[in-house]
């Protein structure tokens, strides 16, 4: 699997026969499945905690594995929701573009960290 060949159908199938095969459905429901995503998070935020934004560009390779675990447990739980929630993530992730890029307009927004409600 890769990004370049796997779709996220692909996916959320491979992640509900994982769930299904453990009888962990009882215990996906949106509000643990949310919770998830936020620890797993934060988890890969732990990896960065007292690093300057500059230095977090080197990313050790004695760290490497362990914060490419906790990018697949963040895409395992969302995906997981997804699922539960009936989220289409294409769907959404081309609709949340469109709005970001009406919020963001490049001629006002480019090369600067500004939030929307401050243009």
């Amino acid at each position: 699997m890769n990004d370049s060949t796997t779709t996220i159908e692909a996916v959320k199938k491979l992640m509900k026969a994982f769930v299904q095969e453990r009888d962990w459905q009882q215990f996906h429901t949106p509000k643990n499945l949310s919770m998830d995503i936020a620890v797993e998070a934060s988890e890969l935020m732990e990896y960065f905690l007292w690093v300057d934004s500059s230095a977090s560009y080197v990313i050790k390779s004695d760290k490497r594995e362990g914060m490419t675990q906790e990018v697949a447990d963040i895409f395992m739980a969302l995906i997981c929701f997804c699922n539960v929630a009936n989220i289409d993530l294409s769907v959404a992730f081309e609709r949340k573009l469109k709005l970001t890029k009406e919020k963001y307009p490049v001629e006002k927004v480019k090369g600067k960290a500004i939030k929307y409600t401050d243009l």
